[in-house]
Order: structure tokens, then sequence, then C-alpha cells
């Protein structure tokens, strides 16, 4: 009997429980590192520092054009930044009133003099 309970605990000459064996539960985590991987590679193209700004929607699309050409499935705008909300804050990235203010400011304009002014010559 002490070798069938030896037998339980070796599955291919590895103990049931060898941190080199990978839980049963581990292929999800697998997938949830390996779009990790993929956003941090896609971050590297599409910085994040641009999210903040009005290139925000480009940016964002850029990100989810990346992670379905590696995956071969949809991300809508929301899943990508909850896997964004994992790296950075993005209570941060949000616009502020004064971004939206000065964006709406209107301003005339005019070329300048030297534009119309014609070399003689």
């Amino acid at each position: 009997m002490a070798s069938g309970g030896g037998r339980e605990e070796e599955q291919d000459g590895m103990s049931v429980h060898s941190p080199c064996k990978a839980p049963p539960s581990s292929a999800s985590s697998l997938r949830k590192v390996e779009l990790e991987l993929k956003l941090l590679e896609a971050l590297a193209i599409y910085p994040p520092a641009k999210l903040r700004g009005i290139h925000r929607h480009f940016v964002l699309y850029g990100l989810m054009e990346y992670l379905q050409r590696s995956f071969g499935r949809q991300f809508s705008p929301s899943d990508v930044l909850k896997l964004l909300d994992r790296f950075y804050d993005l209570e941060m990235l949000k616009p502020d009133d004064e971004d939206g203010e000065i964006l709406n400011q209107e301003e005339d304009f005019c070329l300048p003099q030297s534009y119309f002014v014609k070399e003689d010559s």
C-alpha cells in the first residue's frame, strides 16, 4: 500500500506538488500573463502618455487593433482600459476641465504681414 500512495504523488516522474508543474487552473493565468505581455508590447508602439491628450481615442483604437491581431479575437475599449488599469492609474489619464477649455478656445487667424510683402529682385 505504501507504494500505491507514492504512485499517487508521482506522475511522469514528478511530484504532484512540484513547483515545476503548473497547477491545472493556471491555464487561464498563463493566458492572462500572455495578454499582459502583448499589451506591454503594444504600449511600446502606442505610448500611454498620449492617452491623456487629444489623441487618446486613436491610441486606444491602436491598442485594441494590436491585441485583436495578436489573439484573433475582438477586444472592446473597456477591455483594453481594464488591462491598462493593472499597470497605470487611469484616473490620472482622464482629461481635465482645463484641457477642454483650451481646445474650445477660438482665435482669429491671420497670416503675418511678411507673407504678403513681395521681395524685389
